[in-house]
């Protein structure tokens, strides 16, 4: 008889060991340093900035932007908590010693990426507003998805999920405008 867990586990056993290989550029300290900051700034710093930015510059011409960003915001918080809350899918760190945890959690699962989830939906948002961000969100964006499993915060497939996830959620807002 076949094992049915077969394919499912040769999935985890490559998405950790992907993880695995994400991680070791963490020990660079210059690579970690970037992507500490990239974590950081992901939090939240960036895009509240940018939406602040925006509102100097542009006023009441980027309310509706920034508005739409933070209701996006807040569903992606929710589906995010609730998501997590049923999967329970521990961090990397906590379950393969040779994934080094060189970064900080902001709780203890790790499925789905929120911070890459916030990335891809602030991005689409603000892009669709204002074009011209692109340049800047968009590689911003890239480079808080890679700090995940760089930083042994998140598998491969967190991040992936993430970017489906934001990039579903921020669809379905424009679609709604």
């Amino acid at each position: 008889m076949a094992n049915l867990n077969s394919p499912l586990q040769r999935i985890n056993d490559f998405d950790a060991a992907l993880c695995l290989l994400f991680n070791r550029q963490s020990r660079n300290l210059y690579v970690r340093h970037l992507f500490r900051l990239t974590s950081r700034l992901g939090d939240g710093i960036f895009w509240y900035t940018l939406m602040a930015l925006l509102l100097y510059r542009f006023q009441q011409q980027a309310l509706p932007a920034v508005l739409h960003m933070l209701a996006v915001g807040l569903i992606a918080t929710l589906i995010y908590k609730l998501i997590k809350k049923h999967t329970l899918r521990p961090r990397p760190f906590n379950v393969h010693p040779s994934i080094i945890c060189a970064g900080k959690t902001l709780d203890q699962f790790s499925f789905p990426s929120g911070h890459t989830m916030h990335a891809v939906s602030f991005s689409i948002i603000s892009t669709y507003y204002f074009p011209g961000l692109a340049w800047l969100v968009i590689p911003f964006a890239a480079l808080v998805a890679l700090s995940r499993p760089v930083l042994g915060l998140h598998y491969p497939t967190d991040v992936l999920a993430g970017i489906a996830l934001g990039a579903a959620i921020a669809s379905a807002s424009l679609l709604c405008i």
